[in-house]
């Protein structure tokens, strides 16, 4: 009997099934095994359990009997019980994820593996009172690679986000025929020197940006975008993007006049640059909690909304805030939370309500 079971740490018992006779002894009960057995409900006891306490012996190292792209099969040497063993729960996993599988033998096959991963696989023993062995030692296995293609370039980086010491970016996908391992993002110094500065892996697919942090501010970079394949191919690297950062986080006080209503309210906020050094483009953030809704915004426009924030930056005619200045934007939203938590191009800003 061979198949999947459950994920990683559950675990079947299997007993006879004679509802019309009374199992007197472990004996009878190996041997009804050989005519049919079900699955144990969690909780249930069988009638012989409290009589065996004593685990199976591990089972023997685990070796390959042939492997393929998708498949492998294993085999092991069987384990001893003081009755017998009734079946092999079998292990895989890969990275976080894993499955769980079982045979009544000592080997198994399986399938709907990927080519070039490494999988690690564990076998215990369950004897009939659903004592389990211990599962070491465990095979870890590379599979066959299946992919002799690299992965395209990704598409060119875009920044977005940009602040004193942090940047992010994202690009558009690699086009990968059997599937991508991570990207990996590049800061490129003067002479043409990649030094790495992230890598964003594929497990689950889907992202395609990353945060690039620790830098300085008021300086300009380069990044490029590299795509890895499970087989270890590497793609051409991506066209390159060139950012600079924004001086030091400014020094700045919002003022902010509410009103409100049961269900919602309107807040204008006047924001003054308090510091030495001239604003030239902004981004605000502030708390804005994920069961508002924001009705409409003026002054700014959105670049993101998160659970617990809410992101905009300037418009065309108020980009620039001189030392001393002041630019001023309001919103409409549902709720009552006031704008807390204020800050400007990474600055925390000192907030008064008038």
């Amino acid at each position: 009997m061979t198949g999947p079971l459950r994920s990683l740490g559950g675990e079947v018992i299997i007993v006879p099934d004679h509802p019309f006779r009374r199992i007197r002894s472990k004996a009878a009960a190996l041997a009804a095994c050989a005519l049919a057995v079900t699955v144990v409900a969690a909780g249930a006891t069988p009638a012989y359990g409290a009589t065996d306490t004593e685990r199976p012996t591990t089972p023997g190292p685990i070796t390959v009997v042939a492997v393929d792209t998708t498949w492998v099969e294993l085999t092991w040497a069987a384990s001893t019980d003081d009755v017998g063993v009734v079946h092999y729960p079998v292990g895989v996993r890969f990275e976080d994820f894993g499955a769980q599988y079982s045979t009544d033998t000592t080997s198994i096959r399986i399938t709907g593996l990927r080519p070039s991963r490494t999988y690690t696989f564990f076998v215990a023993a369950v004897d009939a009172a659903g004592n389990r062995s211990l599962s070491d030692p465990s095979l870890r296995l590379t599979m066959p690679p299946g992919d002799d293609q690299p992965p395209g370039a990704p598409g060119q980086p875009v920044a977005y986000d940009v602040a004193s010491t942090v940047v992010w970016v994202r690009w558009a996908h690699s086009v990968e025929n059997v599937a991508l391992e991570r990207y990996e993002v590049f800061r490129v110094d003067v002479g043409g020197a990649r030094t790495r500065v992230s890598e964003i892996y594929q497990y689950p697919p889907g992202r395609n940006s990353t945060q690039i942090s620790g830098l300085t501010p008021n300086t300009t970079y380069t990044f490029v975008v590299q795509a890895r394949d499970e087989a270890g191919h590497l793609s051409p690297l991506s066209e390159p993007v060139t950012v600079t950062t924004l001086p030091p986080p400014p020094s700045c006080a919002v003022r902010s006049t509410v009103g409100q209503w049961p269900d919602g309210l309107v807040a204008r906020l006047l924001v003054t640059n308090t510091g030495s050094t001239a604003i030239d483009g902004w981004t605000m953030r502030w708390r804005f909690y994920a069961a508002q809704h924001l009705r409409s915004l003026w002054g700014a426009e959105v670049v993101e909304r998160d659970s617990s924030y809410l992101r905009v930056r300037n418009v065309r005619h108020n980009a620039l805030i001189p030392p001393g200045g002041t630019v001023s934007l309001g919103f409409v939203a549902t709720g009552s939370q006031t704008p807390q938590e204020v800050t400007l191009n990474g600055g925390v800003c000192v907030v008064a309500a008038e």
